[in-house]
């Protein structure tokens, strides 16, 4: 056995700033302090080995109703705050054009 496991403590509770985060393309903002982020995601096919492009839309918390349609985002996942909504907008990185 070795002897460095006796003394150090297991982790119990997980760390709370590892949380997901994300970055898309904003494709809606037609309700209030929310908007909807598209999140594509390119992986090789299991059986195949083809790449595959997948897409999810996130309905993310927008506070400040500061993004719009084509902006690039990053999106940072947290408790759920309404059916839809468990994104928060973290930063802008890019406005459209």
């Amino acid at each position: 056995m070795n002897e460095n496991t006796a003394t150090e403590e297991p982790q119990t509770e997980p760390q709370r700033n590892m949380r997901k985060v994300r970055q898309g393309v904003v494709i809606s903002t037609a309700q209030d302090k929310t908007c909807v982020v598209e999140i594509k995601e390119r992986k090789q096919h299991g059986v195949y080995g083809k790449m595959i492009t997948t897409s999810k839309k996130l309905h993310v918390h927008d506070a400040d109703n500061a993004a719009r349609v084509g902006d690039t985002v990053a999106v940072m996942e947290t408790r759920p705050i309404s059916k839809l909504k468990h994104w928060r907008l973290l930063e802008i990185v890019e406005k459209a054009k």
